[in-house]
């Protein structure tokens, strides 16, 4: 298999991952998030195969995420709606945490192949979905502590001031 095919399967297995969980979420705000993710798993994985045969996609013609505009309006539309963040289960987490360890393996085996290869139109575009795929991992990340508040609050508002013994 080579790094092409490789980059093919991780989308591939992304975006049937960010389906499942979008298919079970319960929040339609959170379910967009991952909609949007399998769709530009979609496109990362027709640019590779592109690429596997041959082909020269042009990466400014491309599709580019906008994950973090969305993920910004989300965070404000919940804010607004007054979503008690404390109504998301564990599993909810788990489900966030396991999609930004998918965008974080993404990113450094496209880091590690766009150091590699030699030809820079792939050195381009192996660079530029990489940092597509930092930017997924952001808009992760946010989610995460953003679900997650609630149990490190008290730590960290209230107890952080006092000495340790």
């Amino acid at each position: 298999m080579n790094a092409f095919e490789y980059a093919m399967q991780m989308e591939l297995d992304g975006k049937t991952y960010f389906e499942e969980q979008a298919a079970e979420m319960s929040d339609p705000t959170l379910k967009r998030i991952f909609d949007e993710l399998a769709s530009d798993e979609e496109h990362h994985y027709l640019i590779f195969k592109a690429l596997r045969d041959g082909g020269h996609p042009d990466y400014e013609a491309a599709f580019k995420t906008d994950i973090l505009s969305t993920t910004k309006n989300i965070f404000k539309k919940l804010s607004e709606s007054k979503t008690k963040i404390a109504n998301y289960s564990a599993g909810v987490k788990a489900a966030w945490v396991r999609a930004r360890d998918i965008e974080d393996d993404a990113e450094s085996f496209y880091k590690e192949q766009a150091s590699k290869t030699t030809d820079p139109a792939q050195k381009k575009i192996w660079t530029r979905i990489a940092e597509e795929e930092h930017k997924h991992w952001v808009a992760m990340n946010h989610i995460v502590d953003f679900i997650d508040r609630p149990n490190k609050w008290l730590e960290d508002a209230e107890w952080s001031n006092l000495e340790a013994y």
